[in-house]
């Protein structure tokens, strides 16, 4: 009897799996390489140089510079140096601009400064689930210490107008963080194509492992850290380097940087595929989000008449997520979705389904067919 087959994975924008040549270059920090990078013999050494190397390698990935970028644990430590260590090295200017969709790791930052008396200006978002501009600019101060704004939401994909609203900003002498998570590595990302000061990356999103990830900084941006200790990371970022899986962010830079453009036109026309396999068999299927202006991995629909979270419990076939939440037995809303103006018994019935290097043409018709019957046989007769 053979073995149940493992669902398709449509979840990447959760995490990725990690990548034949990260698993490779890692090994030999894990097994032989075990020096700490700041011991200056020879089992440092080769930590440092191991380091060093990847440090270069996300630079390029990013078109900036290797002393711009900084080693973290997680996409979280990054948000969290960039907006409360800007805010620390900004005391006069106590006023910061965000949206109203972003990660966690954004708001709870925002939400901390709000009650030690920074003025927080939470910027809505229009019905494509984009920041207007305008509203942007308008929302500038003379005290304004940032502007954080993510590039590409995790839930929809949608991208955000950075460069655009960095343009302005900048020019008022107010810098301007974005967390890149979900579109460093599945999208050409250009630290001064964007024209921003900080950058978030994160490392499981594309082929890295878990538990690293790097803030970029631009040269003389203000910044003090947040975490106390030791010296390294040139005093911004205290603690040991996570050297194995700094040398896996590193590889997954370089496999990045060569692959990017090739991986983004497949994964766009696979998702096509998907959306108008689910559309021609679900009448009143949505899509959530900016048809265009989105990473060419995501596709969040609306499914009528059903739950999201049904929908993906009727079709085990299929590993993917919905942006709502469970409390007690009860579901919520994604609070993106419903910042977009859908109602929440509408939002209710989203589904995200995240592509990436391993989807292949088989694996989207599978989830769709599943998709469609979960569907048929959780909806009402019509």
């Amino acid at each position: 009897m053979s073995a149940p087959r493992d669902p398709v994975y449509l979840d990447h924008n959760a995490t990725t799996p990690l990548l034949p040549e990260v698993v490779d270059a890692m090994l030999p920090y894990l097994r032989e390489h075990f020096g700490n990078p700041s011991s200056a013999h020879v089992y440092g050494r080769r930590a440092r140089e191991a380091v060093d190397r990847a440090r270069a390698q996300v630079a390029a990935l990013l078109g900036a510079s290797a002393e711009e970028i900084f080693f973290v644990a997680h996409g979280t430590e990054a948000n969290n140096l960039a907006i409360r260590g800007v805010a620390a090295a900004l005391p006069e200017k106590r006023h910061v601009v965000t949206s109203v969709i972003e990660h966690p790791a954004t708001t709870e930052p925002c939400l901390e400064l709000e009650k030690h008396g920074t003025r927080v200006t939470w910027l809505p978002v229009d019905g494509d689930g984009r920041v207007r501009v305008s509203e942007a600019v308008e929302a500038l101060r003379s005290d304004t210490a940032l502007v954080t704004l993510m590039h590409a939401n995790n839930e929809t994909g949608v991208l955000q107008p950075i460069a655009e609203v960095a343009r302005e900003a900048r020019s008022r002498g107010v810098l301007v963080h974005t967390d890149a998570a979900q579109s460093v590595g599945k999208l050409p990302v250009s630290v001064n194509g964007l024209g921003v000061d900080l950058l978030t990356v994160v490392g499981h999103k594309f082929g890295a492992p878990k538990g690293v990830g790097a803030l970029y900084v631009r040269r003389g941006t203000p910044l003090r850290p947040v975490l106390l200790g030791a010296g390294h990371e040139r005093g911004l970022r205290p603690g040991t380097e996570n050297v194995a899986s700094i040398v896996g962010l590193g590889v997954a830079s370089e496999v990045a940087l060569r692959t990017v453009e090739g991986e983004a036109a497949r994964m766009c026309r696979l998702r096509g595929e998907l959306w108008t396999r689910l559309r021609a068999r679900v009448p009143g299927l949505v899509l959530n989000g900016h048809l265009e202006e989105r990473l060419p991995n995501t596709l969040n629909v609306r499914f009528p008449g059903v739950s999201g979270s049904a929908l993906l419990a009727a079709a085990p076939e299929v590993a993917a997520s919905t942006g709502s939440a469970c409390h007690a037995g009860e579901e919520s809303a994604s609070s993106i979705i419903t910042a977009m103006g859908v109602a929440p018994g509408e939002a209710l019935g989203s589904v995200r389904l995240s592509l990436g290097r391993t989807t292949t043409l088989g694996d989207v018709m599978a989830a769709a067919e599943a998709l469609i019957g979960a569907w048929r046989r959780l909806s009402p007769p019509r």
